[in-house]
């Protein structure tokens, strides 16, 4: 429907425009469109309709239409069919209905200063015959002379050069609709439309030009050369035709229908292939009835000559094309789908794409047609005959949109036209259900039909005016198509009329003369760079040779990471970990020891450079371990690669260094990763930017997805392309920048991040100089250039002027004031403050200006041409103007460079800017260039942004965005929390300002200001000093005026920005101020003098750096950039009056991505950046060149593949994401060192001052013990174990002796903190769950997800003696380990657990089997001892309680389980050890009793099991290295080694079944030659233990324990004389697991009164029987443990700090605190006990004690006078019936009120204990 503006009318962009445009429509209940697009982003003015517009470009662009259309599911017919001609139609002049009313037409004024003469073209040439007769004349092949009739000039024939295509053949047929002429008098070609030929030739006609009518003669010349009138053109054929419809209907013959095949692939004629696709196309709802709507509308009802509309019954709709197409019918036929004919509102027609037409081709009437006109349609089934010479005359293929009815059959050439449904496809709503329509806030009925629809969407883009039409089909192209365009027009020398009008100034003299000109009058000299005025003078070389004095400190070269990039940093972090705890197997950060990296930017120089100097600044190279110091700062440049074509070598060394490091985790970070995102395929396809496809190609290829050890971190500020249906990125994977609160302080942060949404709600603050603007006067003149110059881009048009404005504002400023009010306010103090602050200091340092250019072309053209005025100027030394260019290297001149590098002070000579930050402080204009933005960073000099340029082909959010994105940064945080008292700039004096001489007519303004603290100020472009003086080069001394600006709104009133250099210590200098011009009219920019505003709380201005914020520290304070935007911009942008979101969130979000559907909610303004990508999830489809578009959903599954490894970082522009991503890389790798590492205990043993000698003389080389030797020695009943350092002594004969002064007193009540170091792990450790590797995989984890049902169940009962009941475990055994267990023969009941034979000799097995006890520890406990034991057989059980079984079961399915009876789910570790011990006994039996059947001895069956606590981690195996010389100190070498090692080695003791118990000793770092002294040591061991179960029989571990049940269980053994050996040449490193195990229980009370209770003291633990005390929930045999420990100065007065007489404790050791001494008596016969002659003892503590407990044994033992008594029982009646059998009252004095219980409830059966006095 007519053709783009630009020859390219993008299927994609056509629909978003029609989506956009109709969205209103369908929610609003009215018919009546209401016109969307104009409201946002196009001029409201209404222009009358011109159907002059741009020449497209046909050739280069035909094949990708075609292409495009095909592409797109329309019908495409193959090319080799037979043609038959129809006749031509009828003039045009006949075709417009009877009953339409004659079209007014007003002739378009000549452009000014355009020649108007009669016989003249615009351009003053002459073109009359007879002044030409004689010329020769150069006409283009394919063009005709022909004779044009003036209406004025009867008398004259005018000479025209036309294409013949568009000229009737003799029979006055086969005239190409439309027109192409060139004027052969100026020479300008390419007029595409008659009427603007007509103006240009000066016609001046009062009726519609028609080439019919003025195009009379063709021309001929004479033998002799003459010029002469020839015949007639021949027009007027057609008037024989007669009216009716009686063209022949010709059905297509079988032949045709067999070798057409339409795309779907029948065969069976055009009919059907146009009914499946509509059918296909969703319009089976209408019965399957098509409908064209192409140069002739469709139309229904049956066939009538008849004028007025009919109403016949049928309603097939059909329509024909032949010949040429007709040029204004209108209205469409009413049938019954239809609006009734008095509401149908006639509709110009909608063209074919044909890129020889205007976009919209027909002139919309000024008044509304009444009537329908109604042309001829052509009864169903008959056949259009598409005419031979279709494509060759209109050069492209016309395109018929499926509209609504049944198209016809064609007949003839059908391969020259394209039938496509893209049109009635914008309008496809699938179909909702009611709850969603309901979401959407709508009801079914206030759908319209498809042809209402495209009706109102005809009528609605007809009604647009002009400019509007010309912006919409700008907004068509993508960047790159306009791009092209732009360097099209250039390249062509379409531009050369507006370049020529640009030659004058606009006071109209020549501009390179009169530049010319101030360059002579100035001489050699140039305008002083800095510390001067501009009429200060200076030679170049002096200029050249000025140095600034102040070395200033820039501030930014140090490299910070800031709160939020650090919290940044940690939500990454964490997400990876997420990645790897998924279970996904996709990510084993356990596997990676180092973290490698590279970045990946778009194709810009400088982005590379800048990222770069992060790399450096920040010492990640370094710090990653992957370079040296000297070298990092060179070898960091293969971090970074750019997206060009050399991408492919880099990368693929890259690839390779991932596939031979498979232990480094490599980072890829794709930093601007919207950018270029094109597919690999569509960049094949189209011969494209060479960037194209990259990215896809890297990013996206197999190996990347493949490589286990690379995650892949995608960065974007506008990541909306990434966040599609077909999004490669998991949305839980994504990180999005904390949200930037500005209400909340943000305490030490001297900055705030200052955003798009910032400059959108700035607007509202009520500044003068607001920070976004719109250049009202510039727009005007835009608008007015746009009208003369029709056919050219508006940016080439803008640009133009642009490069004008500022060209003017230079002279106007320094020599020609006349000029002044021919520059727009804003350039001019833009202007006026970039060249005149360098000159109030002597640092020389000034403000950035940008101007975005994004034509390369353009941009160059504007550097050169600013460069040559500046120079002519004289002003080369006073500021720079750098292109940026992304493809190019910063290019500064050297007088500059040496400026920067003396504010640097210590660059070395070769210093070169490379990044924009580089030109910090340097008075300068950078022309931005290139596509896109890409993620640049500029310094804090930077002041203005001008992007005036940026208008209607930047309306998709993407492309918006990140053109404002340049301005964004970090200021001072007063800037945003209380701008009007920040940006205050009052409490001053009046300040005057002081004048120099220089031309008389300029404007100065005295600024008065009241000294109210909140005054009115003028936004200026000036900055005010502190003592008020103000100097200026610019004004005169004799004037003293003032002006009042005037203050509007915020959106109107253009304010300029109060600015100053950022110079050093706050010292600002004077400047005159400016006039200011609102935009109220041009009496303001013309007048001179008004009244100071007087009101005392009027709107502020912004101070620049240089003035002191109040508040702020340090002199600069850094303020946001002035944003000077375009009009379509500034309305979208401005627009913003809440929510966090700016108003541009409404748009598409990029160019490459599609809606869904055109029903959608809205984006919610106050939706997060996480809801918006959901949002865009949801709503949005990756076009077809997208990378994402093969990311398909997967049919079988129904879901789309996600890449497990892939991140997306996403926060606003320069929020610090660069920094932040260095910072993850950084604590990455600290994680993985930290996952490599492991926290162990680090303490050196306790009580070896005062132990035993328990080592005996045996030579250290034994690997061991002698059994003959090792039973001599004596066992020392001292613990060494450090975690017991807060429990009581055990009493040996050299305790005695100690100083009781040496035993520190300790605050028990808080918790020590045991002393930790980190040890890398080793291939030998035993992990938890979070650890994952390939060759443990299996031992981990179940290989299908049904062998958790593979474990069965197995009760396992016996008897024990001392619980005197019957036990019940449970085994939980997975198949694969059933072979460790004897079945009995149905294979249902499990037998016993089969043990190896003492002789086995295996090196690939251990024979004990591995008890674990563990509680709270499913995920923490290192229960995984698969490369502890080295890949070898073992059999490992872990002893769970029954509560924690489903846990355990969940994170260890291949581990066999032993499952505690319920009765001991409250029990401490006690009672687990207890009933390991006791089933491991009764299965030895067991074994014993199967094996001997098979004649086995008994006693050679094994008799020994591992118990190992779940936190040991590393063992460690220790030699003495021999001194070389004898001053030296004796050193200890270790060395890791297996469990596997250490249990071998022990299991192969010689005699070893005559040990009770062996072990080994806790690792620290302080282990020396005097501890390894011994390789043995009868003591104590503990958590790690070979244990000998038979000769063990008649010792128990006692099962109520929660505490010490080790040491009272080793004091048991060894007074029963079995043997304990430690092997001190191993240790044993435990790991500090900070959950589970042995924790404490929380002690509450059993009834909870309220939630807020103090703690509870442990001696409320007790309490006297029966009493009122507060009863609680804990086991008592916990309780009892916890308030002994903490009751010995109640219970044991005489034993505290009193080792001499330690308490006595029969058959058990309890901790009763460390202040006390315990002395431990077993009480059988025949055991070893310490000798306690002559030892008075200070206390007794009987508990549960047994029959072999008696008076006689009580009475060998002596008490100090005053001695305490404390007997534990079970119950009250156990507890007398002990007291009398001990007869413990004839020594013992107890009181009625000493018996005391666990403070439990009856049900919780307390324990009881009664204390009493040795008398």
């Amino acid at each position: 429907m007519g053709n783009s503006y630009a020859g390219q009318l993008k299927s994609a962009r056509f629909e978003e425009a029609l989506h956009n445009s109709i969205e209103a429509s369908l929610r609003c209940s009215s018919v009546v469109p209401r016109p969307i697009f104009s409201q946002l982003y196009l001029d409201p003015d209404q222009h009358p309709f011109s159907s002059a517009d741009v020449k497209p470009k046909v050739e280069d662009l035909d094949k990708d239409l075609v292409n495009r259309y095909t592409q797109n599911g329309s019908l495409d017919f193959s090319n080799n069919l037979t043609v038959n001609e129809m006749e031509d139609d009828e003039d045009d002049e006949e075709m417009s209905d009877s009953n339409s009313p004659p079209i007014p037409y007003s002739q378009k004024p000549a452009p000014e200063g355009s020649c108007t003469t009669d016989g003249f073209c615009q351009a003053g040439k002459d073109l009359r015959l007879v002044s030409l007769c004689m010329e020769q004349i150069d006409i283009p092949a394919g063009f005709l002379l022909v004779g044009a009739k003036s209406p004025n000039l009867p008398e004259h024939i005018l000479v025209c050069a036309v294409d013949k295509r568009f000229l009737p053949d003799d029979h006055g047929k086969n005239a190409l609709l439309g027109f192409s002429g060139n004027c052969i008098g100026c020479g300008e070609r390419g007029f595409r439309y008659f009427t603007e030929f007509s103006n240009h030739i000066n016609l001046k006609l009062t009726t519609q030009p028609k080439k019919q009518k003025h195009l009379k003669y063709y021309l001929v010349r004479s033998s002799q050369g003459v010029l002469s009138k020839g015949p007639l053109i021949c027009w007027k054929e057609c008037r024989s035709r007669q009216s009716s419809a009686s063209c022949h209907s010709i059905k297509p013959s079988s032949s045709v229908s067999s070798t057409v095949t339409p795309e779907n692939g029948t065969t069976n004629g055009y009919k059907s292939g146009f009914t499946q696709t509509d059918a296909a196309n969703g319009n089976s709802s209408h019965g399957g009835k098509g409908s064209a709507s192409s140069s002739t509308p469709a139309h229904t009802g049956n066939y009538s000559l008849s004028p007025r509309p009919s109403y016949a019954s049928g309603d097939q709709a059909t329509m024909f094309i032949s010949g040429p197409p007709k040029k204004r019918h209108r209205g469409w036929y009413p049938g019954s789908p239809l609006p009734q004919p008095g509401l149908v509102v006639p509709v110009p027609t909608v063209r074919p794409l044909s890129r020889t037409e205007p976009l919209l081709s027909a002139p919309v009437p000024q008044t509304p047609l009444t009537g329908i006109l109604q042309p001829r349609p052509i009864p169903a089934g008959e056949t259009v005959i598409v005419p031979e010479n279709l494509l060759s005359n209109s050069g492209v293929r016309p395109v018929i949109l499926i509209g609504y009815g049944t198209l016809p059959y064609f007949y003839g050439n059908v391969g020259d036209i394209v039938v496509s449904p893209l049109l009635v496809n914008c309008y496809k709503i699938p179909q909702l259900e009611n709850k969603d329509l309901e979401k959407l806030g709508l009801t079914g009925s206030q759908f319209l039909s498809v042809e209402n629809m495209i009706l109102l969407t005809i009528q609605y883009l007809v009604r647009l005016g002009q400019h509007q039409s010309r912006a919409l089909a700008e907004s068509m192209l993508t960047t790159s198509e306009f791009l092209k365009e732009i360097s099209y027009e250039l390249i062509t020398g379409k531009v050369s009329f507006l370049a020529s009008h640009f030659k004058t100034t606009s006071l109209g003299d020549d501009l390179d003369k009169l530049l010319e000109k101030m360059q002579q009058r100035r001489g050699d000299s140039v305008v002083t760079p800095f510390d001067g005025d501009l009429n200060e003078c200076v030679s170049p070389q002096e200029a050249a040779a000025m140095i600034p004095t102040q070395n200033l400190d820039l501030g930014n070269e140090t490299f910070h990471i800031y709160q939020p990039q650090l919290t940044v940093a940690r939500k990454l972090l964490s997400q990876v970990c997420a990645i790897a705890d998924s279970g996904s197997q996709s990510l084993d950060l356990g596997h990676f020891s180092k973290v490698d990296f590279i970045i990946i930017v778009p194709r810009s120089e400088v982005l590379v450079q800048q990222t770069l100097q992060r790399i450096r600044q920040s010492g990640v190279l370094v710090d990653l371990g992957l370079e040296e110091n000297g070298t990092a700062h060179q070898r960091a440049e293969k971090y970074v690669v750019r997206l060009d074509n050399e991408i492919q070598t880099k990368f693929e060394v890259f690839m390779r260094r991932v596939k031979q490091n498979p232990y480094t985790l490599f980072v890829l970070v794709h930093d601007n990763s919207h950018v270029e995102l094109t597919s690999v395929i569509s960049g094949s396809l189209s011969h494209s930017e060479p960037s194209h496809g990259l990215a896809d190609r890297v990013i996206n290829c197999r190996e990347v997805l493949e490589a286990f050890n690379l995650l892949v971190l995608q960065v974007s500020s506008f990541p909306y392309t990434l966040q599609t249906q077909q999004s490669r990125i998991s949305s839980s994977n994504e990180v999005h920048w904390i949200q930037l609160d500005t209400g909340e302080d943000v305490g030490c942060e001297e900055k705030l991040y200052f955003g798009l949404n910032e400059y959108s709600k700035s607007l509202q603050w009520g500044i003068t100089s607001p920070l976004l603007r719109c250049d009202e006067t510039f727009e005007k003149m835009v608008n007015t250039l746009l009208e003369r110059y029709p056919r050219l881009h508006s940016m080439v048009v803008r640009c133009y002027l642009l490069i004008q404005q500022y060209s003017e504002a230079l002279m106007a400023l320094t020599t020609m004031a006349s000029l002044r009010d021919h520059s727009t306010p804003e350039t001019l103090s833009i202007m006026d403050d970039l060249i005149s602050s360098p000159g109030k200091n002597k640092s020389g340092r000034g403000h950035m200006l940008i101007i975005r250019v994004p034509s390369v072309q353009l941009a160059m053209l504007a550097k050169e041409r600013l460069q040559e005025v500046r120079d002519k100027l004289g002003l080369q030394y006073r500021f720079e103007i750098i292109l940026g260019n992304p493809a190019t290297e910063l290019s500064v001149a050297t007088h500059f460079v040496a400026r920067l590098k003396s504010w640097r002070g210590n660059e070395p000579e070769e210093w070169i800017p490379r990044t924009y930050q580089d030109l910090d402080g340097l008075p300068c204009i950078v022309i931005l260039t290139g596509k896109d933005p890409l993620g640049e960073t500029f310094p804090r000099s930077l002041k203005y942004c001008d992007l005036r340029l940026i208008d209607s082909s930047y309306l998709t959010r993407t492309a918006l965005e990140q053109e404002v994105g340049l301005a964004c940064c970090y200021v001072s945080k007063e800037v945003i929390r209380g701008p009007t008292v920040a940006l205050d700039l009052s409490g001053k004096e009046q300040e005057r300002a002081a004048v120099s001489e220089n031309d008389s007519d300029e404007l100065l303004i005295d600024l008065e200001r009241p000294q109210s603290n909140s005054s009115a100020v003028t936004g200026t472009s000036g900055s005010i000093m502190e003592n008020g003086v103000s100097s200026s080069s610019t004004a005169d001394k004799s004037q003293k005026q003032s002006l009042t600006p005037s203050f509007q709104s915020p959106a109107t009133s253009l304010g300029l920005d109060e600015g100053v250099s950022a110079s050093s210590a706050g010292a600002g200098a004077g400047e005159t101020l400016k006039q200011e011009c609102d935009s109220l009219g041009p009496q303001m920019a013309s007048s001179t003098t008004s009244k100071p505003s007087s009101s005392s709380s009027g709107p502020r201005t912004l101070p620049w750096p240089g003035q002191p914020i109040r508040g702020c520290r340090g002199p600069h304070a850094a303020l946001p950039p002035v944003v000077i935007l375009s009009k379509a911009a500034y309305s979208l942008l401005g627009s913003q009056k809440s929510g966090k979101l700016p108003s541009s969130s409404s748009l598409l979000p990029h160019a490459d991505v599609a809606w869904v559907s055109s029903l959608r909610p809205l984006l919610n303004k106050d939706m997060s950046s996480e809801e918006q990508s959901l949002y865009y999830r949801q709503w949005t489809l990756a076009r077809q060149h997208h990378a994402d578009y093969s990311n398909q959903l997967d049919p079988a599954s129904g879901t789309r593949n996600f890449h497990p490894r892939r991140l997306l970082l996403t926060g606003p522009p320069q929020v610090g994401k660069t920094g932040s991503y260095l910072q993850f890389l950084r604590i990455l790798f600290r994680m993985l060192i930290r996952l490599l590492e492991v926290d162990v205990y680090d303490e050196e043993e306790i009580n070896t001052d005062h132990s035993e000698s328990s080592e005996v003389s045996q030579s250290e080389a034994e690997p061991w013990p002698d059994i003959e030797s090792f039973s001599k020695m004596p066992f020392d009943v001292s613990v060494h174990d450090p975690k017991y350092s807060l429990m009581s002594l055990v009493y040996t004969e050299k305790l005695a002796g100690v100083k009781q002064e040496v035993i520190k007193e300790s605050k028990v009540e808080e918790p020590r903190k045991r002393e930790t170091v980190s040890i890398m792990l080793t291939k030998y450790a035993a992990y938890n769950t979070f650890h994952h590797c390939e060759q443990c995989r299996q031992y981990m984890d179940f290989t299908s997800a049904s062998q958790m049902s593979d474990s069965t169940l197995h009760a396992f009962t016996f008897s024990s003696s001392m619980l005197g009941e019957e036990v019940q475990l449970y085994f939980i055994i997975p198949k694969s380990k059933e072979s460790h267990f004897v079945f009995s023969k149905q294979g249902k009941h499990l037998e016993s657990m089969r043990l190896p034979l003492v002789s086995d000799k295996n090196l690939n097995a251990v024979k004990s089997p591995i008890f674990t006890p563990s509680s709270g520890r499913h995920e923490h406990g290192l229960l995984n001892l698969f490369h502890a034991m080295e890949g070898i057989s073992h059999l490992h059980l872990l002893v769970v309680k029954e509560y924690e079984m489903p846990l355990y079961r969940k994170y260890w399915p291949n581990h066999i389980m032993l499952v505690l009876p319920g009765m001991f789910n409250n029990a401490g570790v006690g009672a687990a050890r207890f009933l390991i011990k006791e089933l491991s006994y009764h299965n030895l039996e067991l074994e014993r009793n199967r094996l001997e059947e098979l004649g086995i001895k008994r006693q050679c069956v094994w008799p020994f099991i591992v118990m190992m606590d779940d936190s040991c981690v590393l063992w460690n195996i220790h030699s003495v290295q021999e001194p070389s010389s004898q001053p030296m100190e004796v050193g200890v070498s270790s060395k890791n080694v297996s469990l596997k090692t250490v249990l071998q080695h022990i299991e192969a003791t010689p005699k070893i079944v005559h040990y009770a118990i062996l072990g080994i000793q806790k690792w620290s770092s302080k282990l020396t030659s005097q501890s390894l002294k011994a390789p043995f040591s009868r003591c104590h061991v503990h958590d790690f233990i070979l244990l000998n179960t038979d000769l063990t029989q008649n010792v128990q571990y006692d099962f109520n324990r929660y505490f010490c049940e080790d040491v009272d269980f080793n004091l048991r053994t060894n007074s029963s004389g079995l043997l304990i050996c430690r092997f001190n040449n191993f240790s044993l490193m435990k790991k500090h697991v900070q959950v589970g195990g042995q924790r404490d229980f929380i002690i509450k009370p059993k009834i909870m009164v309220s939630e807020s209770l103090a703690p509870i003291l442990p001696l409320q633990y007790i309490c006297a029987p029966d009493s009122e005390h507060t009863l609680l929930a804990a086991p008592a045999q916990f309780l009892l443990e916890k308030f002994l420990q903490h009751a010995s100065y109640k219970l044991f007065p005489k034993a505290i700090h009193n080792f001499r007489s330690p308490v006595l404790a029969i058959d058990c050791y309890l901790n009763i605190g460390p202040e006390v001494a315990i002395c431990y008596i077993s009480s059988r016969p025949h055991s070893s006990n310490v000798n306690c002659e002559g030892v008075f003892f200070s206390g007794l503590l009987l508990y549960l004690c047994d029959s072999f407990v008696g008076a006689d044994l009580l009475k060998k033992f002596k008490f100090l006078k005053g001695a305490t008594l404390c007997v534990i029982c079970q119950d009250r009646s156990s507890l007398r019936q002990t007291i009398v059998r001990l007869e413990l009252e004839d020594e013992w004095q107890f009181r009625l009120r000493d018996e005391f219980q666990t403070a439990n409830s009856s049900d919780d059966k307390p324990l009881y204990f009664l204390t009493g006095r040795h008398v």
